[in-house]
């Protein structure tokens, strides 16, 4: 597999796509919120779509590109959106916006008109127990209006 553009080799491919990613690579960006898929605080991108990482087993990526929340530093709607996170003081405890970063950045890089309704559908599988959505979704939607997405 490639991870954020590396070629990855000498992982146990029946290990779970987060223990290598954090334990194998040291990325600890990606979090372990519940292990079982609820959380998105392990949110990659498996080939561009958003996946819960403790859920894909090593073998499963094999020969696919990962991006982890520390890929999206080149990826120009990445920066953008970290930008915004931080003037809209959107981050509190910290640990869902790696999985939310990975979401919205993905969704952000597809959707040339960035709604409400569709940002909050695309970070639906991010569970944050401190903000309330409202200032991330304003981060996100600022982030699409930088680059005409936004409606």
């Amino acid at each position: 597999m490639n991870v954020n553009g590396t070629a990855v080799t000498g992982y146990d491919a029946g290990a779970r796509l987060l223990d290598v990613i954090r334990e194998h690579l040291g990325l600890r960006g990606t979090k372990e919120g519940c292990g079982v898929g609820e959380c998105g605080s392990c949110t990659v991108l498996l080939d561009g779509e958003p996946v819960c990482s403790c859920l894909v087993l090593a073998g499963q990526a094999e020969g696919r590109e990962v991006t982890t929340v520390e890929g999206l530093a080149s990826c120009p709607a990445g920066a953008r959106l970290r930008e915004q996170l931080v003037d809209h003081q959107a981050l509190q405890c910290g640990y869902c916006i790696p999985g939310v970063m990975v979401s919205a950045t993905a969704h952000l890089s597809r959707t040339e008109e960035v709604t409400e309704e569709s940002v909050r559908t695309a970070i639906s599988g991010n569970l944050c127990r401190c903000t309330g959505y409202t200032k991330l979704v304003s981060a996100v939607l600022t982030a699409a209006s930088d680059t005409g997405a936004h409606s």
